[in-house]
């Protein structure tokens, strides 16, 4: 059976603290805390964008199996934040990490689930032996205008997943969707800045996909919540998710190890792979997990994953570990946090 072979993730050091974003703005920091739960978020570095993103999470996943670039069949990057509207983010990491013809390549874009259906995409690759190895990249140094709700959770990350059937560290039972036309959350072409539906976000879009998805996927495989080691869902704030798992039936202990958004806020395309990432670095043979992205416009991507005894064989600290990336900060006020995110732009004024 396919399934996920290595993986690897890259946060950014930097991050503020909603308290220092709240004393801009005057707000309620409690409240907005409180309300979204969030403590933290990462920055990307002025020179940082989806593309070095890509290329140290990609480069963290072949670092852990000793991959062979070229034995990498295909590549796709999913994001909301390409820095080329013409221009494919996945060429340039194709290239940066040593991969070779022939190579399928293309930029996904579905909100915050493009990298999930990039996973999907090189499954049934793989499955159907067009190619050995694909790797599927969700990464984002998302966006969120000046004193927005989004500014405090829109951060940067990414995390690569490497899918085939060779020594497969965790197999993909099964994989199913759901899709329908919801308008929560947008950004046309040129904008800055997204525009969204506030609490529209919430019911019509995030949990009914996310809900959805979850009880297609458990009536699929015949199982309950209880049968899960891990459960992972997108998490665009702390909230969220913890509801999601609760009205489903998972219990705090089973979503603990992957919600890692109160610390580094939302890394849209990047967010559910990257709590599969941290639930990976620490999986004992036969865990199974259960993971669920989300993509507004919208979208869920629902994963039944079992962990195999491969994964005592991956060198997992060949890469830098979720928890250890976590250690490593170094904190921005405002004014470092507007230059770093091309909010204070030089001759221009303020955006």
């Amino acid at each position: 059976m396919s399934g996920i072979v290595s993986y690897g993730s890259y946060i950014p050091r930097y991050r503020i603290k909603p308290e220092e974003i709240a004393r801009v703005w005057g707000e309620d920091v409690d409240s907005i805390k409180n309300g979204i739960y969030i403590l933290s978020k990462s920055v990307p570095a002025p020179d940082e964008d989806v593309a070095t993103i890509s290329v140290e999470a990609a480069r963290n996943a072949i670092k852990r199996k000793k991959l062979d670039p070229k034995s990498i069949g295909a590549l796709y990057i999913g994001s909301e934040s390409h820095p080329y509207a013409v221009k494919p983010t996945s060429t340039i990491v194709s290239a940066a990490v040593g991969m070779d013809f022939p190579l399928f390549a293309a930029d996904y874009e579905f909100a915050c689930k493009a990298g999930t259906a990039g996973m999907q995409n090189v499954k049934a690759m793989v499955d159907s032996n067009l190619i050995r190895y694909g790797m599927a990249i969700g990464a984002d140094t998302s966006q969120g205008a000046p004193g927005d709700v989004l500014e405090y959770t829109a951060s940067a990350g990414g995390t690569a997943i490497v899918i085939g059937k060779d020594d497969v560290i965790a197999e993909i039972n099964h994989t199913l969707s759901v899709t329908s036309d919801t308008p929560d959350f947008w950004r046309r072409e040129g904008e800055p800045y997204p525009s969204h539906g506030e609490r529209f976000t919430g019911e019509p879009a995030y949990f009914r996909h996310t809900i959805s998805a979850s009880k297609l996927m458990l009536e699929n495989r015949g199982t309950t919540p209880a049968d899960y080691d891990y459960a992972v869902f997108h998490q665009p704030n702390g909230k969220f998710p913890t509801r999601a798992a609760k009205t489903l039936g998972f219990q705090d202990s089973q979503i603990k190890d992957g919600l890692l958004t109160p610390v580094i806020g939302n890394t849209y395309s990047a967010s559910m792979m990257t709590g599969l990432s941290a639930i990976l670095d620490i999986a004992k043979p036969g865990d199974r997990i259960f993971a669920v992205s989300f993509g507004s416009g919208a979208g869920s991507d629902a994963f039944d994953i079992t962990v195999t005894e491969k994964i005592d064989e991956l060198d997992r600290h060949a890469a830098p570990t979720i928890k250890e990336q976590l250690s490593k900060v170094r904190w921005l006020d405002y004014a470092l946090y507007s230059k770093f995110k091309k909010k204070i732009i030089v001759g221009d004024g303020i955006e």
